[in-house]
């Protein structure tokens, strides 16, 4: 069986990291509670996003992210069982490429390089399971789909849902 594993808000800590700044740079106390159903800049005052939407575009972003609770264990014992794959959209953002792989290396040292797509679109993977948090790259799979709950996709409802790692082990251990 081939998995594909999507990074930010399913391995990385995405999310999170947007919120942190922002409180940190705008003085806030914005939650993940507040999040539910939107994009963090949506979650922010309209003078304030444009900041938001920057963060990932800023040097470091990416590999100062955090790791999702459970997700190192469970893929450790997924890509013993399976043929593991991160798929992550990269391309985008100028850093991003040399980040990720960075933090693949220090957090992922089990999944090598060549184990690694580093990508602009999702829709040319192929094979048995899709984790991620976007509905965008979950529809065009052919395989079965996942997705990863992350606040700005609590109100989807059209797929096969993981609220963390450890029903992620439950579905595919």
């Amino acid at each position: 069986m081939t998995i594909f594993v999507d990074m930010d808000e399913v391995m990385a800590d995405a999310y999170g990291a947007h919120l942190e700044i922002y409180n940190k740079e705008f003085n806030a106390q914005l939650i993940l509670e507040d999040c539910y159903g939107k994009e963090a800049w949506q979650c922010v005052p309209e003078e304030h996003q444009e900041s938001v939407r920057g963060h990932n575009w800023r040097v470091g972003y990416f590999r100062n992210l955090k790791v999702i609770p459970d997700s190192q264990e469970v893929l450790y014992e997924l890509h013993k069982k399976y043929e593991v794959y991160i798929a992550s959209a990269a391309m985008e953002f100028p850093h991003s490429l040399k980040e990720k792989s960075d933090w693949l290396d220090e957090y992922f040292p089990f999944i090598p390089w060549k184990k690694r797509i580093l990508c602009g679109d999702k829709f040319i993977l192929k094979g048995d399971v899709l984790i991620d948090d976007r509905s965008k790259n979950l529809k065009k799979f052919d395989g079965r789909s996942i997705m990863y709950t992350s606040p700005h996709n609590t109100n989807t409802t059209d797929f096969e849902r993981a609220n963390n790692w450890k029903e992620i082990a439950d579905k595919l251990l």
